[in-house]
């Protein structure tokens, strides 16, 4: 059986994208690597193994283009509500909260965010299937 291990994505400004998911998520730089053209970044936290690469091509100046198709990556929390605040506080302006429903029954509660380079983050409230 696989594990998933890390998920990459290509960020312009190093310290700017460190900072926003060492605020954001409590991840912490684990690994470092440097190379002639691009340097990796590996973060995590002590919840999971999964680790966040962030990979800079040097020398790049142009914003990536993200495209057209819908992703993201997603993170639960023991208190939405509580984290929409901090991260409204930190200047980090998270969509409103939204409960999904099917049935009559809530499936989860979340909110998005964006990185510096525009990528989506969904901020899911520990329930269900999502914990």
């Amino acid at each position: 059986m696989a594990k998933a291990i890390h998920s990459m994505i290509r960020v312009l400004d190093e310290s700017k994208s460190v900072s926003f998911y060492e605020k954001a998520f409590g991840l912490a730089v684990e690994d470092r690597l440097d190379f002639d053209s691009f340097t990796l970044v590996y973060m995590r936290n002590d919840e999971v193994d999964f680790e966040l690469e962030l990979t800079i091509n040097k020398g790049r100046e142009d914003a990536y283009n993200l495209g057209d198709g819908y992703g993201h990556m997603a993170v639960c929390v023991d208190n939405l509500d509580d984290e929409h605040s901090r991260f409204e506080a930190l200047g980090f302006n998270p969509r409103k909260i939204v409960a999904f429903e099917r049935d009559g029954s809530l499936l989860a509660r979340f909110f998005f965010v964006q990185d510096p380079d525009g990528y989506e983050i969904e901020v899911l409230q520990k329930h269900g299937r999502f914990k």
